[in-house]
């Protein structure tokens, strides 16, 4: 089964590029090719779906990598962008 990986944030968040840095990390160490799909919680015509979800946010296969429960709207995550080590596990698992 393919491994569907998104990016979820808003524009400005301050912890996205980190967010992008470790998860090119991770999926390096794994072997896989860095690629994800970016969700730009900032674009009117996302699907509220995608709005859950606190800034930045790694889904694997549409986990939160971070183990958090989705939040009632865009908010920064507390702890900012989800480790590589915590991106590892997700591919992992």
């Amino acid at each position: 089964m393919p491994l569907a990986i998104d990016l979820i944030f808003f524009d400005g968040c301050p912890h996205a590029d980190t967010a992008r840095e470790r998860l090119r990390a991770a999926l390096a160490d794994a072997g896989l090719p860095a690629e994800w799909r970016e969700r730009n919680q900032s674009d009117p015509g996302l699907p509220a779906e995608w709005r859950r979800f606190p800034s930045p946010t790694v889904l694997i296969n549409g986990v939160d990598v971070a183990g958090a429960s989705a939040a009632a709207g865009t908010a920064c995550r507390v702890g900012g962008a989800p480790s590589v080590a915590m991106i590892r596990a997700a591919l992992r698992a």
